[in-house]
């Protein structure tokens, strides 16, 4: 069994719409995080709050939130292929405007301060709320369902490798040349994103969409019951969103790297790449031991390990101690991540996959930047530590909740879905 797993995890490769759909996901997850690293960093120099972090999610996730469920419904009755690729000109206009109100601010009055930043931040949340289940719907019309589960592990370290790469860049160039050339190769890092979803062949439609003219509250409605009646979808997905949203300690590391630890842009952008650094770590030994069995008890147990990491990291003053709680989190988080996009795809048929991958990205991706809000907030009322602790235990308390109530997850082996 964990040979035939192995080999399908490098089969999905020899796929070239597969490759360059990766090459697309690379660089465009490079550069967002590259951006966000540099935001984060020329934000907090600006104006010395943690609150102004924490503004950075909730500015991220209205438009995010807002559009998804929409998103979702259109992904499954448009082109896929053509929806991310027109969708992804948006994340390069939102550089463009951070590359021209850096480089010439005395002729972008109308765009001066914090402003960019926020308008920019808007941009990429929009854009999100519409690729994410966009991603997941093509990579199920891209790849055949006995390579799925490969298919799902080469995404999520394709996506671990590049948040080890544009975060590291972006602090990097910001620390060493300053902030024109960092945006300028979030730029172009954008632009070659573009052009690599360009080359892949479009699959088409999907053959048993739903009609055009269906009402789309309609629409939108079965894709919510679809993931409501599911115990396990549901179990999956409210995992990872309370966890997130309580357990990550991303959002505050710029302040973690300028007040506690003391090391600059250079270090922030180190430990922005550590969880992604013990992520690859993982993935290497995923690709040849996949979770696919008792794969709902590891998922539990890497989420629980999660929080511990973030409850160690709160409390340490070292550097290095640090930069190991944040690389262990991040390989706890992989289990959780391939699990999670491996019951996404192979208990969802390719005709609803836009809809719930859209429920999804509400309870997941959002919780991302509503967890970045909760953690400037709770870090303004609490103070920096005491508010990670708080995180990393509400986190744990998540664990034992869904370890008493979600019992299909729980019992979830992945082997016996995958043929």
């Amino acid at each position: 069994m964990k040979r035939y797993f192995s080999n399908e995890a490098f089969a999905v490769m020899h796929i070239r719409n597969f490759r360059l759909f990766m090459a697309y996901r690379f660089l465009m997850t490079a550069a967002i995080l590259m951006q966000a690293v540099i935001v984060g960093w020329q934000l907090y120099d600006i104006t010395k709050d943690p609150l102004s972090l924490g503004m950075i999610g909730l500015t991220e996730v209205i438009p995010q939130v807002g559009i998804a469920l929409f998103a979702g419904h259109f992904v499954d009755i448009w082109d896929r292929k053509r929806i991310i690729f027109r969708t992804s000109f948006l994340l390069l206009l939102g550089s463009g405007i951070l590359l021209a109100s850096s480089t010439h601010p005395e002729n972008m009055h109308f765009l001066s301060g914090t402003t960019p930043i926020f308008v920019t931040i808007f941009l990429v949340g929009l854009v999100r709320g519409i690729l994410m289940p966009a991603h997941n719907a093509l990579l199920g019309q891209l790849v055949p369902r006995e390579l799925l589960t490969g298919a799902s592990t080469w995404g999520s370290t394709i996506w671990q490798i590049a948040a080890v790469t544009g975060p590291a860049l972006g602090g990097l160039v910001y620390g060493f040349f300053g902030v024109v050339p960092a945006y300028s190769l979030v730029f172009l890092f954008f632009l070659i994103s573009v052009l690599m979803v360009f080359f892949i062949k479009s699959p088409g439609k999907v053959v048993h969409a739903p009609n055009r003219d269906e009402r789309i509250f309609a629409s939108i409605g079965e894709g919510i019951r679809y993931v409501f009646k599911n115990q396990v979808l549901l179990g999956a997905f409210s995992l990872d969103m309370f966890a997130v949203l309580f357990g990550g300690a991303v959002a505050m590391l710029p302040v973690f790297a300028s007040d506690i630890l003391k090391v600059g842009p250079e270090g922030l952008g180190i430990l922005r790449a550590c969880p992604a650094i013990g992520a690859i770590f993982m993935s290497v030994i995923l690709t040849f031991y996949p979770p696919v069995k008792n794969s709902g008890k590891q998922m539990l147990y890497s989420v629980a390990g999660f929080g511990v990491c973030m409850i160690v990291f709160a409390v340490s003053r070292s550097f290095y101690l640090s930069a190991a709680c944040l690389l262990l989190s991040g390989s706890f988080d992989f289990v959780s991540v391939v699990v999670r996009s491996s019951i996404l795809q192979l208990f969802t048929s390719n005709e609803m996959k836009g809809r719930v991958s859209s429920v999804n990205s509400i309870f997941v991706g959002s919780s991302n930047e509503l967890g970045a809000f909760e953690s400037g907030t709770t870090a303004s009322l609490m103070g920096l530590v005491p508010s990670v602790i708080f995180g990393g235990v509400m986190t744990l308390i998540v664990v034992g909740v869904a370890t008493g109530t979600a019992s299909k997850l729980r019992r979830l082996s992945l082997k016996d879905w995958s043929v």
